[in-house]
């Protein structure tokens, strides 16, 4: 990296990214690369310039600062900027760079910009992505739409339009609407923030939307199967099934 930091800045509000712009436009040695007004322009922003540093606001409509970041194709330094929500700031204080809180001075962001330096210059890692979504999640709260990447396009996945998700390596192919898409996550992860009342492990490949399931049938001794609604047949292991009996 050279001494000069490259910043993109997200933000939904014009006058907050105006007065981003005035203040680091004082700034020595950062250039501003992009100004996003919307999570999906941000996405497409890091893909593009891959820049040193992301100033990304949270509170955000159609896509959050929490979505952006799992979109994201690698780990980047950043910068929060957020009005309100203490849960998520006790996260940021482990996680992140540094956040700043609405409204904040140029001394402030001055501030936040050397520690990102700081942290850049020594090579210091930025916390996996999905570890920091996870820690400022609030509690308990289910996913409930799924936003897989292809390429500059994002796809919107309401989860109560999936049909089953299978395990693909590192990834998934996620079934909904009679089309499969692929996200680059761990089975495991997902089902970790979907409502286990209504989506079942019911194999260490396979979870099903249990509102998609019209019968469950013996394959072979021991050995079992899920038909669902649209005919898909779907393997069920022995604790899948005992989980599906304890859940019907």
């Amino acid at each position: 990296m050279s001494n000069e930091l490259t910043v993109v800045i997200v933000d939904d509000e014009e006058p907050a990214r105006r007065m981003l712009r005035d203040d680091l436009d004082g700034m020595d040695g950062v250039s501003i690369v992009a100004e996003c007004g919307n999570g999906f322009e941000a996405v497409k922003a890091v893909a593009e310039h891959d820049p040193d540093l992301l100033l990304l606001d949270i509170q955000m409509p159609k896509l959050d600062g929490f979505e952006v970041l799992e979109l994201l194709e690698r780990d980047l330094p950043i910068i929060f900027i957020t009005a309100h929500d203490e849960h998520a700031l006790r996260a940021f204080e482990v996680h992140a760079v540094d956040y700043l809180l609405k409204p904040f001075s140029a001394q402030r962001l001055g501030e936040a910009l050397e520690r990102a330096r700081d942290r850049i210059g020594r090579g210091a890692g930025s916390p996996p992505v999905e570890e920091l979504v996870a820690s400022a999640r609030p509690e308990g709260g289910h996913l409930e739409r799924i936003l897989i990447r292809d390429g500059s396009e994002v796809h919107v996945i309401p989860t109560d339009t999936v049909d089953y998700i299978e395990a693909r390596d590192d990834a998934v192919a996620i079934r909904a609407g009679g089309k499969s898409h692929l996200k680059a996550q761990r089975l495991a992860t997902l089902e970790k923030r979907l409502d286990l009342m209504r989506f079942i492990r019911v194999h260490r490949s396979f979870i099903i939307n249990i509102d998609r399931l019209r019968s469950i049938e013996l394959y072979a001794k021991d050995s079992r199967i899920a038909i669902l609604t649209d005919g898909t047949k779907v393997p069920v292991s022995r604790s899948g099934y005992s989980r599906l009996r304890d859940l019907l």
